[in-house]
């Protein structure tokens, strides 16, 4: 009767143990898939402002944000007024993979202008028109992104 009840706790131990790893798993690894899909258009898509063309890949911002979510299945309207109302408020200090990030055009303002996506590390990809690539991997912790900081959206 011992050996039935260590065995039975053991599976009972084993069950909690892989059912725990199969819930962490997937936010984790969808935010992965997420930004492994955002860095594929490294070299291949190009920002055109008020542009949402995914047969071209050519988007402004949030139409890029809007398409590699759409990818995994997540639907977020186009224009960051929408996308700043967006799941759930992230303080800064607690981003995590996939977040969105939202920037305003000066550090002097809070009007949000510009959207991108938390890579981890301090770093966040995104799409503007700048020397000739147009999909960045940027600092938030320094250069110009961390004076424009307004906030972020947990939507995973």
């Amino acid at each position: 009767m011992k050996k039935f009840a260590a065995l039975m706790l053991a599976a009972l131990l084993l069950t909690l143990a892989i059912t725990t790893t199969a819930h962490a798993a997937p936010s984790s690894s969808k935010a992965d898939a997420i930004i492994a899909t955002a860095k594929s258009l490294i070299g291949r898509a190009e920002y055109d402002f008020g542009t949402r063309n995914a047969r071209r890949l050519i988007f402004d911002c949030s139409s890029f944000t809007q398409y590699v979510y759409a990818k995994h299945g997540i639907d977020l309207k186009w224009g960051t007024r929408y996308q700043k109302k967006a799941g759930t408020f992230v303080k800064k200090s607690n981003l995590r993979k996939a977040d969105l990030v939202f920037f305003s055009s000066s550090s002097s303002s809070s009007a949000i202008s510009h959207v991108g996506i938390y890579i981890g590390n301090g770093k966040f990809i995104h799409i503007l028109d700048v020397n000739g690539s147009d999909v960045h991997i940027s600092s938030l912790t320094s250069g110009k992104w961390a004076d424009r900081y307004v906030t972020a959206r947990r939507v995973l």
